[in-house]
Formats: structure tokens, C-alpha cells, sequence
């Protein structure tokens, strides 16, 4: 499907942002940040929905047939053009030495290791591995030092010959050696690793990573040797399908299945493919998943469908419908019968379908994976970050999740944290580091930034959206004697649909404020600005206070050069006296504005069918902005060139996609909150900071983090550098991204794993239960 939904800690390659799906699960209740610097009770993970089931209890024998979205285009983890589908089927050939648990964390593998820890710390950190003696590649060849060598040395950056994505942590090793004996390996860091256990997952034979050649096309459409309880059989490109089966050599608990079938199928045709029986196991959006419920509800009443074609037709459309098709009017009569035929097959069709579905049953846990507002602070009224803390501020998180969570039946809660989700050991509730939704609080930030209903009426000279109106205004000035308007069309560059048109808006395009809605947003009063370094030195203050483990820092710590962001005062409140904008009498609807330029902020959404659920958000976050007085601009684009045309370019103010969670966020997460550097041609090198909002210390609280092999305090500097990064407003997390999988009522073992991973050799069918045997206990 359109998102990430393998949950991670295996390859170690640049993370991808995904679209917002329509099936969505909540989180449980979240604890809030302590205000006394100490932890807060811990915040259990949503359940994951497995089926979960003892070895003896599981049939030996059988194939599961599994939907991926596309076959992978490698199978080597650690290229730029690995998805889901690679990290999928390389878990189950490929040694994971530290998979991830329920909760989300790290676990030695028994499997493959029988110890793993830091055996020194000065005068540099040494990781001793001890090998199962029993690990062995499919070839027949033991796992040994060789191999843990040769994928270091082809992950390291040193030689650019490998064609690696980004690989953090093995650039900090010095060297690697064999032990005592061939089943001992030994680490060595030139530079603490916090993350050490984030390395060698997946771990490669040296055939694969020993030399350019061999990792660059050798693992992109096989692997000659595994190390897992399945072995790969066969690629066919024409079926679009990955067969692995039951390897022989593997020495631990014999796979159940004998084969393993990832099938390519679209998010579009899964339906199709679950009504036919083609797959047993299938990530599904909401509509698939309300369709299995009622195939289920109908099958227990014996009941024809209740919904599809027909369904909602009246007794009396039924007898219309009769009469016309035989009266006397043969034209009419005929073309009735036509339209009768045509919905009797359709819903014959939808009843097949139907009772196809009642074989499955639909598995929720929530994904590791969140749902952000992001706001580009590169240029525009949103380089100005109290322009960003007023849209952070006018948000109904609460109302957000809610709008996506409730219609399926599910509790509701907002995410509170950029770097873990609910029920990983980092997690915890930094969002007072911004502050919560406040009205007027948001209007007053804007007045303070300059905005105003009489900066609006100043002047109308056409101008556009966000950053776009800005480029605008300098073309003016660099053009005075020309018509007002053309700088906009020279700021364009051909690209009209960056503009905010003047006549009706069409599919791709809605100005929000703009329809003559009644409202009561009066004119708002100018406040005077004060100084922009108390309300900085305020919110710094709060932040580290929040990301600390007990003690406010220093005002003198807390305001730092480099947090002091270009455009305003890094505050979410509004100074001392400030006052929230006046409600005049008229009540007519208008955007604020500065020098006679409105506030218009340009919203890119996806505009694909699987896309619904993220436009909807939109439009509900549109609306809170425009109680505010911020114009909205939505402009709806194709699904693929939404990130690689629009978020990754900047070519956007506001946008929305996801991130998945990890267990290692001092390694993962740094290139996501980077501060941008200026590159030689003028332009910003982001890594992935796609709001180009960042600064120095958050890289510092990043880097020590990274460092840091005190587990407690390592996860205290990683919620110091959430406080931060809510405290920048370039980031807003909304909610927790569900999982919803479809599998087979007789699968065990398989299903929405949540923060977990799978154990493939123990995923298989019921065994039937013998004759005389008591039931199993209702969990």
C-alpha cells in the first residue's frame, strides 16, 4: 500500500515518507510530560493482533500467499530503491541479530546469537558478538567474522564504488576482528555508538557485500545464500510473485508453512484479490475492512448483502421499476430491462464477493508510523516561526484524530512525540513544549508577527500563496514600472498551478476564506511587538525544562544563537501584553495581511482515490486556519509527484505525510530534524528535513544522543531534542498510523504485528483439535 508498513530496525537505509491511508487505528490513552523533570508512567503500546498461537498448536505444512504492493526492485536492504517488500522478504532469509518485541525494542535473537554486549568503553567501545554455533548459510558455510567484516567495509563510505544509501553507525567503527575462536566477533568503535544494536540487520553472507560488483547487482534479483527459515526458490516477474520455501539447513524451529508467497497486488485490487481467495494475507484500508465485517454480520444471519448495488432500493423504486419495464412504451420497457439486468448481475457480482470475504477476519494494531502537519519554514510568512507557532496553535489535534479515528470505531488520541510512539521506551508527551490549541493565543502570535486585517486591506495587488507571494512581492520591487500582477507571472515560472487563480477555483485548487461563508472574524487590533529575545528566552526555558530529567536550564543556556530562528521570536506564546485581536462589529470574512499582502498559505495534498482520508484532514485543518484569519490555499496533485515534485523539492507551505517510528531515533531521526546547510549554488542541503526548519542544538542533543551509551541518559537527550524540535514548529505530529490487515480465519500467527516483527517460521494454519480435547480458552 501507499505507506510504510513494515515496522523497521532491520535495513539501515534513508527512511521514506508515506501518504496518509484511509484505514486509521488509535492510540491509547497517553501520559502527559511531567512538570517535575521525572518519567511518566509508562504508556503501553496498542496490543499487536496476531492470532497468536503455541508451535504445538500450529499444522505443519501448507502455503500462505501474502500481498505486497510491487515486487521489490532489490533485495539488497541497504540500496536507495529498498521498500517494504525488500525489508518483508529479507526478514525471513536474512539473520536479524536484534529483532524488535511488542514494545518496540531491540531483543538479542537466540538464533543467531548467543550473547552480544559492550565488553569496553574507554579507551574505545568494544562490542563483543558470540555466535549460535549452529548459524550457518544455506551453502553450508558458518556465519562468521568474514562476514560481519565485509559488510562493514561496504557500508563504512569509505569506498564510493558501493552504491549505498545512508548507513549510519558503521562509519564510527575503527576495526572488527575474530575472538577467542571463530564464533566470537569483536567491534571496535573509533566513536561511542549508542545504536550499535541497530548494526548487521540484516546481516549478508560475504558473497554479497565482499566486493562492488556482487553488492551492487549481485543481491538485486536473487540471494545465492540465506540464513533464515526460508530459502528463496523463485522470482517471476510475469506472476509478480517471490516463492520461498522451508529450508532444510535452518537449525532453529522448523518453519511451519512450507512455502511463503509474496504477491504483488495493488491497494486497488485487494478487495478483488481477498473476494477470489488469490492471497491470505493482505494490509487493507477501512473500505475493505467495513466490507469483510459485513460479508462476516451477514453470513452469521443468513441474510442477503445489506449494502452494494441495490441494496438501498425502496419497495416502491422495485414496483416503478416493473411497471416501466412492462408497460406499453417498448423503447422505455427496453431500456428498463436493460438497467435491471445490469444491477441484478452487479449485485449477484457484490454477493460473490461477499461471501468470499466471509473467510477472513481483519487484524488492527497500530503501525509504527505517525502523521505530521508540515510546515516549510524556508521562506515565505513561515520562515517567520511565530507565523508557524500561530498554526500550530489554532490546530484541534484532538479534533484531527478524531475526525479520522472515530468513524471506524476506535478510541482517538494525538501524538506527542516527533521521535517514538506510544509504548517504546523514549516515548513521552513533549507537545507543552509548543503549547495547546489556543485561539487567541494564535491570533496574538500573528499580530505580534505583523499581521493584521488592516495589513490586508492596504493594498490588493493579486498576490499569491506563501512563499510564492513573497518571490511576488520581490519581482514588484525589482519592476515598479510594470502593471501589478506580472511579477507574480515571472515568480511563476510556468508552474500555474503554484498560483492561487483569480476566478473560480476547479478540482485541483480551493481557496478556504474565500467562499462567502458567514463568520464572526472581526477586524483585528495591531499589537505592538516587543522584544523578540523575552518571549525566545520564555519558551526555550519551557523546552528544556520538558526535555530535561529534572532541573530548568539556565535562561543563559536556553537562549542560544542558534535557536533564535530568521523572521521572529521563538516563542509559542505571545509576549507579555500582547493582546488576542479585536472582534469588530462587521463581521465580514478576510485573511490577515502585512503591506496590503494577505496571508495565504499554499496546502499541497495528494489527489489519488487512496488519498481521501489525508484530504480530509486538510480540509478540517483549512478550516481551523481560516477561524484564525490565514487563507488557505489547497492545491491537489498526483500521488506520484506529490513528494518527489512538491514536499522534497519545498514547493509547498504546508503538507501532510508520515514518518515511521524507530527504535534507534539518535540515528534515524537526525537527518529527518537536521538544520538545512547552504550549498555552494545557493540552495539548502536538507537530507530529509522537508520543512527546512532546524537548528544547531537540536543536531548537538542528536549527536550526543548518538553518543551516549547510558541508555536512560540517551533516551533523556532524545526527549530534550523532541522539546526542541516542538518548540521550532516546523513539525506537528497528529496521531498514531493504524494497521489493518486481512488474513485468513485459520492463520495463527499472523496478522497487524504493530511495533513488532514477524516470526516466520511459526506463522502457519490452526491444527485441527483432536477429538475429545477441551476447547481453548477465550483470550
Amino acid at each position: 500500500m501507499s505507506h510504510v508498513g513494515v515496522p523497521r530496525g532491520t535495513a539501515r537505509k534513508r527512511r521514506v515518507p508515506a501518504l496518509l491511508t484511509a484505514g486509521v487505528l488509535a492510540l491509547p490513552a497517553l501520559a502527559g510530560c511531567s512538570s517535575d523533570g521525572k518519567d511518566t508512567a509508562a504508556v503501553a503500546a496498542v496490543p499487536q493482533d496476531v492470532a497468536r498461537a503455541a508451535r504445538a498448536q500450529v499444522a505443519d505444512g501448507g502455503k500462505v500467499t501474502w500481498a505486497i504492493d510491487a515486487l521489490p526492485a532489490t533485495f539488497n536492504a541497504f540500496q536507495a530503491d529498498a521498500d517494504s517488500a525488500t525489508t518483508r522478504i529479507t526478514g525471513a532469509l536474512l539473520p536479524t541479530l536484534f529483532p524488535l518485541d511488542a514494545q518496540g525494542r531491540p531483543q538479542l535473537n537466540p538464533d543467531y546469537l548467543e550473547s552480544a554486549k559492550v565488553t569496553e568503553t574507554e579507551p574505545r567501545q568494544v562490542v563483543v558478538y558470540r555466535l549460535n554455533q549452529q548459524a550457518v548459510w544455506s551453502d553450508g558455510r558458518g556465519i562468521g567474522a568474514p562476514d560481519f567484516v565485509a559488510q562493514w567495509r561496504a557500508l563504512s563510505g569509505k569506498d564510493s564504488a558501493f552504491w549505498t544509501a545512508r548507513n549510519a553507525g558503521y562509519e564510527r567503527i575503527e576495526k572488527i576482528e575474530r575472538g577467542h575462536d571463530d564464533l566470537e566477533v569483536k567491534v571496535t568503535f573509533a566513536k561511542p555508538y549508542a545504536d550499535w544494536r541497530s548494526l548487521f540487520s540484516p546481516l549478508y553472507p560475504k558473497q554479497v557485500t565482499g566486493s562492488p560488483d556482487a553488492f551492487n547487482d549481485g543481491a538485486r534479483t536473487t540471494l545465492k545464500a540465506t540464513a533464515g527459515p526460508f530459502r528463496l526458490r523463485e522470482v517471476d516477474k510475469k506472476a509478480g510473485s517471490v516463492t520461498l520455501t522451508r529450508d532444510p539447513r535452518w537449525w532453529g524451529g522448523r518453519a511451519k508453512l512450507d512455502s511463503l508467497v509474496f504477491k504483488a497486488v495493488e491497494p486497488e485490487d485487494r478487495t478483488d484479490a481477498l473476494a477470489e481467495g488469490a492471497v491470505d494475507v493482505a494490509d487493507i484500508d477501512s473500505t475493505t475492512a467495513h466490507r469483510i465485517a459485513q460479508a462476516v454480520r451477514e453470513g452469521a444471519a443468513g441474510a442477503p448483502p445489506a449494502h452494494g448495488p441495490g441494496a438501498a432500493r425502496t419497495p416502491a423504486d422495485a414496483l416503478r421499476s416493473w411497471a416501466v419495464a412492462h408497460g406499453t412504451d417498448e423503447e422505455a420497457a427496453e431500456e428498463e430491462q436493460e438497467a435491471r439486468d445490469d444491477k441484478a448481475r452487479a449485485a449477484e457480482a457484490y454477493a460473490t464477493e461477499q461471501s468470499g470475504l466471509r473467510a477472513y477476519v481483519v487484524r488492527k494494531s497500530l503501525e509504527p508510523a505517525y502523521t505530521q502537519l508540515a510546515l516549510n519554514g524556508e521562506t515565505g510568512p513561515l520562515a517567520d516561526d511565530r507565523v508557524r507557532r500561530a498554526v500550530a496553535r489554532a490546530l484541534d489535534r484532538q479534533e484531527l484524530a478524531d475526525t479520522v479515528l472515530r468513524p471506524l470505531g476506535l478510541p482517538a488520541q494525538p501524538l506527542g512525540s516527533h521521535l517514538a510512539v506510544a509504548g517504546q521506551p523514549a516515548y513521552r508527551d513533549g507537545s507543552d513544549a509548543l503549547g495547546k490549541q489556543d485561539t487567541e493565543q494564535a491570533q496574538a502570535l500573528l499580530a505580534d508577527a505583523g499581521w493584521t486585517r488592516e495589513g490586508a486591506l492596504s493594498r490588493n495587488d493579486g498576490a499569491k500563496a506563501g512563499s510564492e507571494g513573497e518571490k511576488q512581492e520581490k519581482g514588484a520591487e525589482k519592476k515598479a514600472d510594470e502593471k501589478k500582477g506580472s511579477a507574480g507571472k515571472d515568480a511563476d515560472d510556468g508552474k500555474a498551478d503554484r498560483a492561487a487563480p483569480a476566478g473560480p477555483a476547479d478540482d485541483g485548487l480551493y481557496i478556504v476564506g474565500d467562499d462567502d461563508k458567514p463568520g464572526d472574524t472581526g477586524a483585528l487590533a495591531l499589537a505592538a511587538a516587543p522584544d523578540a529575545a523575552a518571549q525566545s528566552a520564555a519558551l526555550l526555558r519551557q523546552a528544556g525544562h520538558l526535555g530535561s530529567t529534572g532541573t530548568s536550564e539556565d535562561a543563559r543556556d536556553a537562549v542560544r544563537a542558534q535557536d533564535r530562528q530568521p523572521g521572529g521570536a521563538a516563542g509559542a506564546y505571545a509576549p507579555a501584553g500582547t493582546a488576542a485581536p479585536a472582534r469588530a462589529a462587521d463581521t465580514a470574512r478576510g485573511p490577515l495581511g502585512k503591506n496590503g499582502k494577505p496571508l495565504s498559505l499554499r496546502f499541497v495534498l495528494p489527489s489519488g482515490p487512496g488519498s481521501a482520508g489525508l484530504r480530509t484532514v486538510g480540509e478540517k485543518i483549512a478550516a481551523m486556519l481560516d477561524t484564525i484569519g490565514i487563507r488557505t490555499v489547497i492545491t491537489k496533485v498526483s500521488d506520484d509527484s506529490y513528494f518527489r515534485d512538491h514536499v522534497a523539492s519545498g514547493d509547498y507551505d504546508m503538507a501532510l505525510y508520515s514518518w515511521p517510528a524507530t527504535a534507534y531515533p539518535a540515528t534515524d531521526d537526525r537527518p529527518i530534524f537536521a538544520k538545512p546547510l547552504p550549498a555552494s549554488d545557493g540552495s539548502l542541503l536538507v537530507e530529509q528535513n522537508y520543512t527546512r526548519v532546524g537548528t544547531d542544538h537540536i543536531d548537538q542533543l542528536f549527536d550526543q544522543a548518538a553518543s551516549e551509551l547510558d541508555e536512560k541518559a540517551a533516551r533523556d537527550l532524545v526527549r530534550k531534542a523532541d522539546a526542541r524540535i516542538w518548540a521550532a514548529a516546523g513539525s506537528i505530529p497528529l496521531f498514531q498510523r493504524p494497521q489493518l490487515v486481512a488474513t485468513g480465519k485459520q492463520l495463527v500467527n499472523v496478522g497487524a504485528f504493530g511495533l513488532g516483527v514477524p516470526h516466520y517460521q511459526d506463522i502457519g494454519y490452526k491444527a485441527p483439535q483432536a477429538a475429545g480435547a477441551p476447547a481453548p480458552k477465550n483470550k
